[in-house]
């Protein structure tokens, strides 16, 4: 239960080739898919990936929404690096639990870090990127950061729901991604918010106090609204502009 910070250096060297795991990424979403009960349950999938992969070979990806994935992920890979996109744009409720995920959870948080500060972008952007090109500012802040972290491991784990919005409704539990180069796990695809919350509430998992508060989906503060009971629980996601993902499951 540890945490660092994570700039441009890679974690470790790659252990396998692409060819290697891309293989492997076929072969699990085979394996996964062909349960007698159906489409493995998520607690299958990340046993499928404790079987097929080290621990420091693995990473999650968590927003600090709720800590659900890590809590699932670590009940068969101890220890594994959690990765926090802190882009210097986050509320203070997400910085919160992210600091009880790190100290509640077997898990090792990893701060991954943009290049530049929030200051230093304004100065050679001009403030507020987010309101005039907030591709841009994401691309910059998220998918940029990721993509050097990602470098250091074989596979990752992300919390993407098909429930989520309509650019999700076809997420496999295991691909290749062919852009970061590594496995893709997506143990929770199949879960409703409501499975996420009853999860949480049994195994006293650590939730952004903003989920209870009209915010079911949770990014940087300034480009994050409330969303009204029944409406989809991305729209409140860069509301108003013609966005609906960050580029980061792209």
């Amino acid at each position: 239960m540890s945490a660092r910070n994570l700039g441009l250096a890679p974690r470790a060297p790659r252990l396998r080739s692409h060819d290697e795991l891309r293989a492997l990424a076929e072969q699990g979403d085979a394996e996964l898919r062909s349960l007698a009960e159906g489409e493995a349950s998520a607690h299958e999938v990340v046993a499928w990936v404790a079987r097929n992969f080290a621990t420091d070979a693995t990473a999650v990806a968590c927003s600090m929404a709720d800590a659900v994935l890590p809590h699932v992920v670590a009940q068969s890979l101890p220890g594994v690096d959690v990765l926090f996109l802190d882009t210097g744009y986050h509320f203070a409720k997400t910085h919160e639990t992210r600091d009880r995920v790190a100290s509640a959870l077997d898990v090792r948080i990893v701060d991954v870090l943009p290049e530049q500060t929030v200051a230093e972008q304004d100065a050679e952007f001009g403030a507020e990127l987010f309101s005039r090109d907030p591709g841009l500012c994401c691309a910059r802040r998220k998918v940029a950061p990721l993509q050097r972290a990602l470098t250091g491991y074989e596979l990752w784990f992300t919390g993407v729901r098909r429930d989520e919005a309509p650019t999700r409704t076809n997420t496999p539990l295991v691909a290749w991604d062919e852009r970061n180069g590594l496995v893709k796990v997506n143990p929770l695809a199949a879960w409703s918010f409501d499975d996420l919350i009853d999860y949480a509430g049994a195994f006293g998992v650590p939730v952004n106090e903003l989920l209870t508060q009209g915010y079911p989906s949770i990014g940087c503060e300034p480009c994050t609204k409330p969303v009204a009971a029944g409406e989809d629980p991305r729209s409140g996601r860069w509301a108003g502009l013609d966005k609906t993902e960050c580029g980061l499951h792209l």
